[in-house]
């Protein structure tokens, strides 16, 4: 049982249709100069993309998860798709294609400046077509969580949702095709500043876009690093400052921060709570190397809550 995993409730289902990669991370305390050889502080090897880590998070809080997409059948993706299987996350929505390659990214983490350079390969393999998805496990979920990274399956899934009664969270990770059109329907955004910047020339401008695009969005809210967040929600506008912890590697904050919103989204959570929280689980993450390495447990992202209540 992967670390900080409790036991799985009946009752919370989630269902995550995206992205997955493999992850080969090196940990250096400089960024390396060009034909240089520097020794790593730490190598890692581990399953990346937003979608199907947001799902490894809500699996290690007790939610039972489900994930959709893509690998290939070289070893990458059976990497990924074994790492998925360890944290308990079903994959028969994870589709094999034969004779592709699955997504990788070599991630250097520079822990002289806490930043980090990534550096991928697209995989060779066709996203998921919307005949492919499985829609009994979406009509059975607690929550859909989408990236937006296969358009026309991310399209045709929130639309199912939708009629379904599915809510659906949707991370805006970057602008892509079709992304404003997912960013219509979903329930939840959650979106990075570089999205909003791609909507409008600020953040908070960027906010009355997507609600004007979205009235019925029962919360619209903009990541902002280390400034914290900005959330659009019930007529008001909530500004939540970024817990102050030590900030070693950002890999896949973003991710988990969808985590822990959905898991309170599906706990019927006040949308105060929902940021506090999913600000904890986010910058309790980045205190170690790797996108899935520091995942908090519930109780440990409540109690960062309290001792840095505002």
């Amino acid at each position: 049982m992967p670390k900080g995993k409790t036991t799985k409730s009946a009752e919370l289902v989630a269902v995550g249709l995206g992205q997955c990669s493999l992850d080969e991370i090196a940990v250096v305390s400089d960024f390396p100069a060009e034909d240089s050889k520097p020794e790593a502080k730490e190598l890692l090897t581990q399953g990346g993309g937003p979608v199907a880590t947001a799902l490894v998070t809500l699996a290690r809080f007790g939610v039972t998860s489900n994930f959709m997409g893509v690998i290939g059948d070289d070893d990458a993706g059976m990497a990924i798709k074994k790492g998925l299987i360890a944290e308990g996350i079903s994959t028969k929505g994870l589709i094999t294609r034969k004779g592709t390659t699955s997504q990788r990214a070599c991630i250097i983490v520079n822990i002289g400046n806490s930043s980090r350079t990534v550096i991928w390969q697209r995989a060779s393999a066709t996203p998921l077509a919307p005949a492919e998805i499985r829609t009994e496990l979406i009509k059975n979920a607690s929550i859909l969580l989408l990236d937006g990274l296969m358009k026309d399956a991310s399209l045709a899934a929130a639309e199912f949702a939708k009629d379904s009664g599915v809510p659906i969270l949707l991370d805006a990770g970057s602008m892509r095709p079709g992304m404003m059109e997912l960013a219509k329907v979903s329930d939840y955004i959650v979106a990075s500043e570089s999205f909003a910047r791609a909507v409008a020339s600020s953040p908070v401008k960027a906010l009355k876009e997507l609600r004007a695009l979205n009235p019925q969005a029962k919360a619209i809210t903009i990541t902002l690093g280390k400034e914290g967040s900005i959330t659009c929600a019930k007529g008001k506008r909530i500004f939540r400052e970024a817990y102050k912890i030590n900030v070693i590697d950002t890999t896949g904050a973003g991710d988990v921060f969808h985590g822990g919103f959905a898991y309170a989204v599906i706990n019927g959570w006040t949308i105060e709570k929902t940021i506090e929280f999913a600000s904890a689980v986010a910058a309790l993450k980045c205190q170690q190397p790797g996108g899935r390495t520091a995942i908090p447990t519930v109780k440990k992202a409540l109690k960062l809550t309290k001792d840095q209540a505002i």
